[in-house]
């Protein structure tokens, strides 16, 4: 490497043009802030500080934390925004970059316990057809021979089952009805031998659900794991203070009911049990729940526990309590019979006190809230600020903490991240996208606007999407902030435009992103899911059009009690929270549209308030710098124009 035997150095080296990426790496080129980054990391690894990187799309983030995590050789731990990134890291980046420099580290790769097949649960499933359909019962059959050829029980390995199945629950387990030591095929167990391989690799590759599971003490196979990591990278760390809220809450879900009434039924059967013993009980509560549901009113509903909602649902919600605590009492007779059945036992037990403390008093840190879906409803506690709890978690922790994202920072500053996490002696880094926007990409900010509260605004932005899309030939996302939005949208413009329409929910995400890029001059509309995690490269995707600012709507019961709370304090909710909230989810959103150096494109951000507000300058200044324009006809210019440079003096 070179005389210095620092990991700086050694790091640095690596990165050269003559270095060991280049030698080892097919089409590897030198990126100064890849480099940047990657010299950052070490010496946060090497002085055992905690690390804060925004590194803008096209930086190469992923190889200048891999790289000095690798020489450093120590124990650590990655955690990733999605299981699909996981999955990369694990199976083409660690890999490569180990080949490239010569190094033979122990790496494993350790999923939630619902992403393994449960060998248990799929032998009661096959000696139980009871429930299933023929699509199931075939589906069954083509997991009893899969079970036999894999090597890691990793469902997303299966071919012919789909990811949205009603059978995985079947055929998966939960910490709540894992047997543990008393399951009868313990010994074969997927779940246990990817614990294993994470205890004695060196670098194990984890998603923030499993992170935040462990952190808040809700075990899903961690063992010493978290304890015995040198180093903890979270990558995609913009999601983990709102992950870290869900999971150090509590919650009580129709289907955790449903799942404990579905494992009942299957324990007691196994045990030797007749169904008329439970079915009337089963039967009690499965219309309890009903009823609740019906209570609740119509779907979409996310409401905060109130003294109204107490009296209108109360009622359903105490008989759903009684024939819970019927379940319980019938399952304490039942219990010694099975291990299975004990363990319902003590899920109903928990249930049952959760639901007890929904009508309880108000704790000062969390708020009580309720969602109402299609068939089913959940009422949840969730922490205001996780801050506080984030710091006892890692307290004993001796890792020390690397986190990027290509949204952090709000501006220049990463002040709301860090607070939000109680980060105090963090060291931050804010890298700029390396693509160039000023020559391959524009700003379109659509003149003569009606407000965004106005009557008339949906209709003006419809209209507007017909022009850019008229312009761009297709090949767009239409990215909105509401699904009646979105629904209002794909209403008017289906039908009306030469191109293909695809909307979300019409087709699983990955379905419609396959059909989009195959068609080549699509327009897809998406909302919250297709705002981030989404990558398209190439043509296919030449127009982002944003249709608002993503505040987040106020009526929802967390944010509504988060505002409170900063209100009370004496803060500004609004330029503290939302206003920082809103410009990373922005910032997600537009970084759908340049996925590459090769790409071009027009980012339409249709909101007028950027204008209009004295915060709209601080949204602006958080995109990259383009140049920007309020001329139609200068978009329809940038796209007849495929190869020219622009001016990006125009820029903000």
């Amino acid at each position: 490497m070179t005389g210095d035997g620092s990991l700086r150095a050694q790091v640095q080296a690596a990165f050269t043009a003559g270095g060991l990426l280049a030698r080892g790496l097919p089409g590897f080129a030198p990126r100064s802030a890849q480099q940047t980054m990657a010299e950052a990391v070490a010496e946060a690894l090497e002085g055992h500080e905690n690390l804060v990187v925004e590194a803008g799309t096209g930086t190469g983030k992923t190889y200048a934390y891999l790289l000095p995590a690798l020489l450093a050789g120590r124990t650590t731990v990655i955690s990733t925004g999605t299981r699909h990134l996981q999955d990369r890291l694990h199976a083409r980046d660690l890999p490569r970059l180990q080949a490239a420099l010569g190094l033979r580290r122990r790496t494993a790769l350790l999923k939630g316990r619902g992403n393994y097949l449960c060998l248990y649960r799929l032998d009661l499933a096959l000696s139980q057809g009871r429930g299933h359909d023929r699509e199931q019962r075939h589906h069954l059959e083509l997991l009893r021979a899969w079970q036999g050829r894999t090597d890691t029980g990793d469902i997303a390995e299966v071919e012919g089952v789909p990811e949205a199945s009603p059978l995985w629950p079947w055929v998966t387990s939960t910490a709540e009805n894992c047997l543990g030591a008393e399951c009868p095929r313990l010994a074969e167990c997927f779940v246990a031998r990817a614990r294993r391989a994470a205890m004695e690799a060196e670098i194990v590759v984890i998603n923030h659900h499993l992170l935040a599971a462990d952190l808040a003490l809700k075990e899903e196979g961690f063992g010493s794991l978290l304890p015995e990591a040198e180093t903890l990278i979270v990558d995609e760390a913009h999601q983990l203070p709102d992950t870290l809220a869900r999971f150090f809450g509590r919650s009580l879900t129709s289907r955790q009911l449903a799942q404990l009434v579905r494992d009942t039924r299957q324990e007691h059967l196994q045990a030797g049990g007749s169904p008329a013993e439970l079915d009337p009980l089963a039967g009690a509560l499965e219309r309890a729940m009903a009823e609740v549901r019906i209570a609740l009113g119509h779907a979409g509903q996310r409401l905060p526990w109130s003294p109204a909602l107490e009296r209108s649902v109360g009622p359903a919600l105490a008989r759903l309590g009684d024939t819970l605590e019927a379940l319980v009492d019938w399952l304490e007779t039942a219990g010694p019979r099975s291990r299975g059945l004990a363990q319902c036992r003590q899920r109903a037990l928990g249930l049952h006190a959760c639901l007890q403390d929904v009508q309880g008093g108000e704790d000062g840190d969390q708020v009580r809230w309720l969602e109402v879906h299609a068939r089913g409803f959940g009422i949840h506690f969730t922490h205001l600020e996780v801050a506080t709890l984030y710091q006892e978690c890692t307290a004993s922790l001796k890792a020390h903490w690397i986190f990027t994202s290509a949204t952090l920072a709000v501006g220049r500053s990463f002040d709301h991240f860090l607070r939000r996490l109680g980060l105090e002696d963090a060291r931050t880094l804010q890298l700029p996208s390396p693509f160039d926007y000023a020559r391959n990409a524009l700003l379109y900010l659509p003149p003569d606007l009606p407000d965004p509260n106005a009557p008339g605004y949906n209709a003006a932005v419809i209209e507007t999407a017909r022009e850019v899309v008229a312009a761009s030939d297709g090949r767009a996302f239409l990215l909105f902030t509401s699904h009646r939005a979105m629904g209002e949208a794909a209403e008017a413009l289906r039908g009306t435009l030469e191109y293909p329409v695809l909307v979300q929910g019409e087709a699983p995400r990955a379905r419609l992103l396959a059909r989009f890029r195959a068609l080549g001059n699509a327009v897809l509309l998406g909302t919250s899911s297709f705002w981030e995690g989404v990558d398209v490269p190439g043509e296919a995707l030449s127009l982002v059009l944003i249709d608002r600012l993503p505040f987040a709507a106020p009526g929802d019961p967390v944010l509504a009690a988060r505002i409170a709370r900063l209100r009370a304090q004496g803060g500004n909710p609004f330029l503290e929270y939302q206003v920082p909230q809103a410009v990373i989810a922005l910032k997600q959103g537009a970084g759908r549209l340049i996925r590459s150096t090769r790409d071009r494109g027009v980012l339409v951000l249709c909101d007028p308030r950027v204008h209009t507000r004295p915060y709209g300058r601080l949204f602006l200044e958080s995109l990259p710098p383009m140049p920007v324009t309020r001329s139609l006809a200068e978009v329809a210019g940038f796209f007849a124009d495929q190869g020219a440079p622009r001016d990006a003096t125009a820029g903000h």
